[in-house]
């Protein structure tokens, strides 16, 4: 990880096709930052049950640029492809930010 502007920057892309889901441990206030196709996916902030279930919640944070900066929280940071069927088919990502 590079250092810019003192904080580490986290490079995460969603890729068309993941073959499963990937988890990794960060720093509390390092950004990730998502690049994906807009027009056919997105990034939903979810919670462990909807990260396991593949469910985002009606007042979930849905982010839909196709090149989002999110800084992450202390703890567990769930995040999921919002497009039906993309979270069953391995497009998520837990990240720990301690």
């Amino acid at each position: 990880m590079g250092q810019e502007g003192g904080s580490a920057m986290i490079w995460l892309t969603l890729l068309l096709c993941f073959q499963s889901s990937f988890a990794a441990t960060f720093m509390v206030g390092d950004a990730s930052e998502f690049k994906y196709n807009r027009p056919n996916h997105d990034v939903a902030v979810v919670d462990k049950e909807g990260f396991e279930a593949c469910y985002v919640a009606d007042d979930a944070q849905v982010f839909e640029t196709g090149d989002d900066l999110i800084t992450l929280q202390q703890g567990h940071n769930y995040f999921v492809c919002g497009f039906p069927g993309h979270c069953s088919n391995g497009m998520k990502i837990a990240v720990t930010a301690t």
